[in-house]
Order: C-alpha cells, then structure tokens, then sequence
C-alpha cells in the first residue's frame, strides 16, 4: 500500500492540475518526444512570452484530475503528453504551432478552449487568428476609417465654402 505522504504528494498534484485548467481560457495536450532539452526550454520561454505556461505531469494524475473536473480526455491520455495553459485563449495555440512548424516532433493533439473539447483541426484554425492585439488594432482601425473621411469631407466642404465666400 502506498505510504501516505505519497498520496498526499499525488492528490496536491491532481488539485493543482484541476486549478490550472479551471483557471485556463486555453489548455493544450500535445506530443513532445523527439524535443531535445533546450528545444524544451525554448518553448517554455516562448509560452511564458504569451503569458502562458509548460507543464510536464503523469497521465494518470492528469486523467484523476479532469475525472473530477468532469472532462472525458481519456482517448487523448495515451502516450506521454505536455499541457500547455494560457489565459489568453488563443496565445499559447498560435505558439505551439509557430513552434512545431520549426520542429515537427511537437505534434499537438487536443485542447480545452473556454472548457469546451477541441480537437487538432479546430486548434489549427485558432492557431491562424491574428493575435489579441492584432483584433483590437484592425478593429480601432476600422472605427476611425469613418471618422477620417468624415473630416475629410467636412474640410473639403470649408474649403469649398471658403472659396464662394471670396
């Protein structure tokens, strides 16, 4: 039987998987065998970068902890797998495809996006989305364009007011 400590060990671990996917906007199950250890570390510091974080844990202690956060992965389990969680619900997908473009080793499998299952087609998409900033930069862009003709018409229309007047 299993000394206590051990369980308590587990059951933190399990606790602490479950508090990162309820907090995560975005949580990532890809491959990452054939990734040598400073490959590693680059995508850690890439996803760190996006505010998002790495994480190595058992499959069965990730398989215990979405058993009590009722989420059915067990299919997607087999094998060794990382999990990437982000806040930001698109950022850690567009890293992890940037990154596996440059190293075909990572192969990412599925994902929690907002706690819905998403599966490797659906991520590919979210992973082509122009980032957070980049939506709030065309969407401002889009706000000003009509007020930028509007002014220009006005002062077109000074002008022209101007030039009766004299």
């Amino acid at each position: 039987m299993a000394n206590q400590k051990i369980l308590d060990k587990k059951q933190k671990i399990i606790d602490e998987i479950a508090e990162k996917t309820k907090n995560a906007s975005a949580t990532v199950l890809f491959e990452y065998q054939g990734l040598t250890v400073d490959e590693t570390n680059e995508l850690r510091r890439n996803l760190r970068e996006s505010e998002s974080e790495l994480k190595i844990y058992k499959n069965t202690l990730v398989k215990r902890a979405f058993d009590t956060l009722k989420i059915d992965l067990n299919e997607d389990l087999k094998g060794p797998k990382a999990i990437a969680f982000g806040t930001d619900a698109v950022a850690p997908v567009k890293v992890l495809y940037d990154f596996a473009k440059k190293h075909p080793a990572l192969v990412v499998k599925v994902g929690l996006i907002d706690g819905e299952k998403t599966d490797e087609a659906k991520l590919s998409e979210l992973s082509k989305l122009p980032s957070r900033d980049g939506l709030l930069t065309m969407l401002a862009s889009g706000l000003i364009y009509p007020l930028k003709n509007l002014s220009i018409c006005l002062d077109l229309y000074r002008q022209d007011l101007e030039k009766k007047e004299n």
